[in-house]
């Protein structure tokens, strides 16, 4: 069967919509026709355009994993038109996707490795893709260790899940939340997602560490990291939120003479020392 043109949109009925947080929703999104479900295959890693028609797109990543077959999830925040247009959808509405575009998280190279997740806010979607391909393998894997944290109880995203994945035994899970972004109910950490793991250091051997959120949470972390015994090569960050067309014809991602959109949005820490102090 011949690749699909990437210019033109699977069209994805909205199968399931769930409130993650203020202004954030999870869209379970399921083929129209069996036939682009059959052919469309992606990675960890990668992401797509989600389009409303008449309105644009707008690009994030595939937040549900490959190894879940029979739809695509998507989790985006309510910001600008397209992604308003978006959150104004309701259940059985089509809309278009594009893709799967970008480069991919390495996993097979993991097998017997232990996985640190470092990451914030709304930047665990991209993670959790990874998060749920390796727990779908589980026996693959050494220890998997996840440092998350948001402003508030409030905006922290895939609730259940975290609930899931803090009664596990073979997850070890930091949850935190900035000061003052706590309720009386909470009774998980308090701090600043750097601090945490600055005070919960992860062990280096043998280990591969991913660093998802904010560039401040980025420009901190992979330093703590770096400096407990992890080396630069194998901590990883995704750079998506810089990606406009998805392959590199309008240069909005570009960050020195790289195309985050077709040269990542995966990429090292030693990758991302390399690039202009631009980002």
């Amino acid at each position: 069967m011949e690749p699909k043109n990437q210019y033109i949109p699977y069209k994805m009925r909205i199968a399931s919509i769930t409130e993650e947080a203020p202004l954030v929703q999870t869209y379970r999104l399921e083929f129209v026709d069996e036939k682009d479900a059959e052919q469309f295959t992606f990675r960890a890693g990668q992401f797509a355009e989600y389009g409303v028609f008449g309105e644009g797109e707008s690009t994030f990543c595939i937040a549900s994993s490959p190894t879940r077959e029979g739809y695509l999830e998507c989790t985006f925040r309510s910001t600008g038109r397209v992604t308003k247009a978006l959150a104004n959808c309701e259940l059985n509405d089509i809309i278009g996707l594009r893709g799967p575009f970008g480069n991919t998280f390495p996993i097979e190279e993991w097998y017997g490795k232990n996985i640190v997740f470092v990451t914030g806010g709304i930047a665990l979607p991209p993670l959790r893709c990874v998060i749920w391909n390796l727990l779908d393998q589980r026996e693959k894997f050494g220890d998997i260790t996840i440092y998350y944290g948001a402003r508030s109880v409030n905006d922290l995203v895939y609730k259940e899940e975290l609930e899931e994945w803090s009664i596990r035994s073979d997850v070890k899970l930091y949850v935190t939340v900035d000061p003052g972004g706590e309720t009386s109910e909470w009774k998980g950490l308090v701090g600043f997602v750097p601090t945490v793991l600055e005070q919960n250091p992860p062990k280096s051997d043998n280990a591969v560490a991913i660093v998802a959120g904010p560039p401040i949470l980025i420009k901190m972390g992979m330093p703590i990291l770096s400096k407990n015994g992890f080396d630069n090569a194998n901590i990883y960050t995704t750079l998506e939120n810089r990606m406009k067309c998805g392959v590199g014809k309008c240069g909005h991602c570009t960050v020195g003479k790289t195309y985050v959109c077709k040269d990542g949005p995966v990429f090292t820490y030693e990758e991302v020392l390399k690039m202009p102090a631009e980002y």
